[in-house]
């Protein structure tokens, strides 16, 4: 599938700072403080400021719900120095399509980038944009609903204007989420010191029984760990970009020690914030908390709080179109999509094609009437995917000892992250079974697409003919070349 590129007879050089020529090479730009920005501010979505009741629904009472917050940033603290030692031994962009390729093949590695691509991603960024929008609105529609036309559109503009952002200057993505994860941390620091000022003030009637209404129901504290997990999806995010990281066997365990913990203490604090305004019962109540938390707190300035929920939808979207484009570069340029997406822009040295194929996809998803239901299911698949790749490294651990490891974690955290993994994937086959079956029948799907892609060398000329020209169209029109790997 990936095979047909359009070979340039001259290939071109890239004149860098120091007067030298390089290679076509996407540029190791991003610092500590840009590896930490894209950590938190894809973590910090809406739903810290919109729901986390979730947890509070199947844990049963107050306490119960911090101890699971604060057990789910430990799981994913666990889980992402795992990842620091496959994205140190592996460095190569992509994050689980390249360690679940060097681990396992290409096969596995190609069903997880055919979900990613067809239903994780785009329905992630499609529900992320639609946020943003029915926040943005709002204000225009107080009594009622915006119309969903006018959602859709705004969503749409919201996604093509962050593509536009990415494809002309990676330091222009870079700053915006910068400056959006310090827009959303900001918001949740004043949630944060009003919630303690109440609780300075005597308002601690939340606080008087917090284990009051515990379940023991083992299904109910695993859908409560789920809702948890799901508002600290994203710690992996920063592993899709390695190449792009300047010395990533410091800055990608420095980021992750830095940003998880940072999340887990903040998430916390919002928590405990939002229980000194409103009993368990009203935050169960309640669709938007940290607006209902605003409304009651900040009075004339309560309208301070919508925008900084649209503020943080749009730093994580900006951060899942930063780094999704570049799942799609790597796994064209191993191969397994068509070889145009693995081309750079000689322009903006940005994974132009890459970064247009994923808006295409995301506007797609905004036409379907079932995204929501898309997601729960593409929920479990990324769950099965991540244990995947975690089991690639106790593998390559196996199989590759003498392996390059610059960190090399203690064999109990995979373990123990591994052994998390099964039983958040076990748990669901009970409680909803539905969902899962249609996970696995996604996953399924890829593999017709894989034999006839990847698999099936001899294609028909005309197929080839017509892919060769297509890329060759699109170099032209973007003026992009293949990358210029250097092995090591």
């Amino acid at each position: 599938m990936g095979d047909e590129y359009e070979v340039i007879d001259e290939e071109p050089k890239v004149e860098v700072e120091n007067g030298t020529n390089q290679g076509v090479q996407l540029k190791k730009q991003l610092g500590l403080f840009n590896g930490v920005a894209i950590i938190v501010g894809i973590i910090i979505g809406s739903g810290i400021f919109v729901s986390p009741k979730g947890v509070l629904l199947e844990a049963g009472s107050l306490g119960s719900s911090l101890i699971i917050w604060g057990l789910c940033g430990v799981i994913c603290l666990i889980g992402a120095i795992c990842y620091a030692e496959l994205g140190t031994s592996i460095l190569k962009s992509g994050a689980d399509y390249s360690y679940i390729f060097e681990a396992f093949g290409d096969m596995p590695a190609f069903l997880y980038l055919w979900v990613a691509i067809v239903i994780i991603i785009p329905t992630g960024n499609a529900i992320t944009a639609m946020t943003f929008a029915n926040y943005i609105l709002q204000p225009a529609f107080p009594d009622c609903g915006p119309p969903d036309t006018a959602v859709s559109l705004l969503a749409a503009l919201c996604i093509t204007l962050l593509t536009f952002i990415n494809c002309t200057n990676v330091k222009w993505a870079t700053r915006t989420q910068d400056i959006f994860t310090a827009t959303k941390v900001l918001a949740l620091v004043i949630v944060i010191i009003t919630g303690m000022v109440k609780l300075g003030m005597g308002s601690t009637e939340s606080f008087e029984a917090p284990f009051s209404g515990s379940t023991s129901d083992p299904s109910k504290f695993a859908l409560a760990f789920y809702s948890g997990l799901f508002s600290y999806s994203g710690w992996s995010y920063l592993n899709f970009v390695t190449e792009e990281l300047k010395d990533p066997y410091k800055n990608l365990p420095r980021a992750i020690w830095i940003s998880l913990p940072m999340v887990t203490v903040i998430y916390l604090m919002a928590n405990v914030a939002y229980f000194s305004v409103m009993t368990p019962a009203e935050m169960l109540q309640s669709d938007a908390v940290a607006v209902t938390f605003a409304n009651r707190t900040l009075g004339v300035m309560a309208w301070i709080m919508p925008v900084f929920v649209a503020c943080s939808t749009f730093g994580g979207l900006n951060g899942a179109i930063f780094t999704s484009s570049r799942l799609f570069f790597v796994g064209a340029r191993q191969g397994h999509l068509p070889g145009f997406l693995a081309t750079i822009s000689l322009k903006t040295m940005t994974p132009l094609p890459s970064l247009l194929f994923g808006c295409i996809m995301s506007l797609v998803m905004l036409c379907s009437n079932d995204v929501y239901a898309l997601i729960n299911y593409g929920s479990f698949v990324e769950s099965l995917f991540i244990a995947l790749s975690v089991a690639g490294l106790l593998f390559l651990r196996y199989t590759r000892p003498n392996m390059e490891r610059p960190i090399k974690v203690n064999i109990f955290f995979p373990v123990f992250f591994l052994l998390i993994c099964l039983f958040l994937l076990i748990t669901p086959l009970t409680s909803s079974p539905m969902e899962c079956l249609m996970g696995l029948v996604m996953i399924a799907t890829g593999i017709p697409v894989y034999f006839l892609g990847v698999m099936w060398k001899k294609k028909p000329r005309a197929f080839t003919s017509m892919l060769r020209s297509f890329t060759r169209f699109t170099q032209k029109l973007f003026y992009a070349a293949r990358e210029e790997l250097k092995e090591d």
